[in-house]
C-alpha cells in the first residue's frame, strides 16, 4: 500500500483507471453471467414445453413465465405477425410467410443484441488494460533513470522506488485485463448458443405453421 501512496501522480493516474476499469468489469461479469444463465435455463424450459404442447395457442398462454428467454421472445415476435397475417386461422399465402419469417429474424438479432450489450467494454478493457498498464511500467523506469541521473549512483535504493511503481502499474493492468478476456470469451460462446437455439427455433416454427396451413387447405 505505502508503494502506491508514495507512487508519481502519473503511475496513480494509471493504477485509478486501471482499478476502476476492473470494478466495472467485474460488475458487467456478475451481472451478465446471471442473465446468461437465467436465460439458457429458461430457453431448455421453453422449449421442452414447445415441443410437449398441442397447439401454439395453448403455449402463448404460458410463455409470460419465460421473460428471460430469448426464444420466448422470438416466438410471441412471430406469433404476434402470424395473427396479423392469418387472422381467425384463415391461411397466409407465400409472401405472408416471409412477414412471419422476418418478424422472427428481426427479433433474434434484437434479442442477439441485447444479450451482447456491455460486454464490448470487457474486450476493450482485455485489449487496452495492458497497454495502460505498460504505460505506467515506462513512466516508472524513467523515474529510476531520472533518479540515476540526479544522484549519479545506480544502486538499489535509487533505482527501487521507480522500478517498483513499474511492476505495481503491470500487475494492476494484467489483474484487470485476465478476468475481462476470460469473461468475454465465456460469454461470446454462451451468446452464439443461444443465437443458435434462435435460428433453429426460428425454422422449426415456421415448418409448423406451415404444415398447419397445408392441413387447413386440404382440410377446406
Amino acid at each position: 500500500m505505502s508503494l502506491v501512496t508514495e507512487s508519481g501522480l502519473v503511475v496513480k493516474l494509471v493504477l485509478l483507471m486501471l482499478v476502476g476499469a476492473s470494478v466495472f468489469c467485474w460488475a458487467i461479469i456478475f451481472t451478465k453471467w446471471r442473465s446468461l444463465q437465467r436465460a439458457l435455463d429458461q430457453n431448455t424450459q421453453f422449449l421442452n414445453l414447445f415441443w410437449h404442447s398441442k397447439s401454439l395457442e395453448e403455449l402463448s398462454e404460458k410463455t409470460e413465465r419465460f421473460s428471460s428467454s430469448p426464444v420466448a421472445a422470438v416466438f410471441q415476435a412471430g406469433l404476434r405477425e402470424y395473427s396479423k397475417v392469418a387472422p381467425g386461422g384463415v391461411p397466409a399465402g407465400a409472401e405472408h410467410m416471409e412477414n412471419v419469417f422476418r418478424a422472427l429474424v428481426r427479433s433474434s438479432n434484437s434479442e442477439v443484441a441485447s444479450l451482447e450489450r456491455h460486454i464490448s467494454w470487457l474486450a476493450t478493457t482485455a485489449s487496452a488494460a495492458p497497454f495502460i498498464g505498460l504505460f505506467g511500467t515506462v513512466w516508472g523506469i524513467m523515474n529510476s533513470f531520472q533518479s540515476i541521473g540526479v544522484t549519479g549512483a545506480a544502486n538499489l535504493a535509487v533505482v527501487a522506488p521507480g522500478i517498483s511503481e513499474a511492476l505495481i502499474a503491470t500487475a494492476t493492468g494484467l489483474a484487470a485485463a485476465i478476468p475481462a478476456v476470460v469473461a468475454y470469451n465465456h460469454f461470446v460462446g454462451q451468446i452464439k448458443r443461444l443465437a443458435v437455439d434462435m435460428d433453429c427455433f426460428t425454422h422449426d416454427l415456421l415448418n409448423i405453421i406451415q404444415r398447419s396451413q397445408f392441413s387447413a387447405r386440404k382440410g377446406n
